[in-house]
């Protein structure tokens, strides 16, 4: 039997690691394509060895050329952090535009099928909730995270239009909040925020009245639905994250009984279009993949903090300096 292969971009980031994990698993050779602006090849070191795994250093937002014959391509290139998406707001859209656009097109080349990763921002600062994929979303298109949000939502959009006009066999997921091992612990998300500021002995920050709402998924489970999605026959958004709502304020006394620290909070402003509510309906991923999460918060945040606890000391005071490399 030929082996299969499938193109995972991003792959030294947080997700696309463990997706290439996963397909090695699975028995894929597995080519790992990325532009290291953000991603870090210390995730993928493990596999480097692999005859299963090539990875090729490339941005793909530029032309993408792949030799052979491709099954699959998952696209999982992009700035996913507010600190990321502010500071190299360009690269952030032309990797959802132009490199979507040149995935799409070599899927149509290999005649293979695509899986692009959406996100919960398509929903913007939500006036439903929870937020179904029937929800077009509340998004300031000009703001702080409109470079972002309003990204995605064209990579939808251009998507479905490879889908429709091309018959395209293509795959979208929306992901909310995830983490796990190998997410960057100062790349300004809130459980890698919360869970440094500990380890440092620094009081944990929180914007606003810390009222605010997020929804967090272990990666494993993510994983798993994206795999299912994959597989699927379904080509509309799917919604793949973790119902379980908590506010912020009881997160972060969450984390300081599990860093056993005594930490106190301190308040900050909220910053702009911050959304206040998120949380994700999965009855469709329920439906059509026989897919929830498995892994509880509780039983997710001592694998993450054991992680984070097992870097070295220095990585808890490095700041990401990747974008100082990149030519703007």
């Amino acid at each position: 039997m030929e082996e299969r292969r499938v193109l995972i971009t991003g792959c030294a980031g947080f997700l696309g690691s463990h997706l290439c994990d996963r397909f090695v698993k699975e028995g894929y050779e597995v080519i790992g394509m990325d532009n290291l602006i953000t991603g870090d090849l210390s995730n993928i070191e493990h596999l480097l060895k692999s005859e299963q795994f090539e990875f090729h250093h490339h941005d793909v937002a530029k032309y993408v050329h792949v030799p052979g014959d491709l099954d699959y391509i998952l696209h999982f290139a992009s700035p996913a952090s507010p600190i990321d998406y502010l500071k190299i707001p360009i690269q952030t859209l032309k990797v959802s535009s132009l490199g979507t656009h040149n995935l799409l097109g070599l899927a149509k080349a290999k005649n293979a099928r695509i899986l692009v990763a959406s996100t919960s921002e398509v929903y913007g600062d939500p006036l439903v909730h929870p937020q179904t994929e029937e929800y077009y979303g509340n998004v300031n298109p000009i703001g702080p995270r409109g470079v972002y949000d309003e990204a995605k939502r064209f990579q939808e959009a251009l998507t479905m239009a490879y889908h429709t006009f091309h018959g395209l066999e293509t795959r979208i997921v929306r992901i909310f909040n995830t983490y796990g091992p190998r997410m960057r612990l100062n790349d300004g998300r809130v459980l890698p925020a919360f869970i440094g500021q500990a380890l440092r002995g620094e009081d944990l920050t929180v914007f606003g009245d810390g009222k605010q709402t997020r929804s967090f998924c272990y990666v494993d489970d993510l994983v798993e639905g994206i795999y299912r999605l994959l597989m699927s026959d379904y080509a509309a958004p799917v919604n793949i994250g973790n119902p379980d709502e908590i506010t912020i304020l009881d997160f972060a006394e969450e984390v300081i009984k599990l860093t056993n620290t005594s930490q106190k909070i301190i308040f900050k402003d909220l910053p702009k279009d911050d959304p206040l509510q998120r949380q994700p309906d999965i009855a469709k991923a329920k439906e059509i993949l026989n897919w929830s999460p498995q892994i509880s918060r509780a039983e997710g945040l001592k694998i993450t903090f054991d992680y984070f606890k097992s870097l070295p000391e220095d990585a808890l005071f490095k700041e990401h300096n990747t974008f100082e490399k990149f030519n703007k």
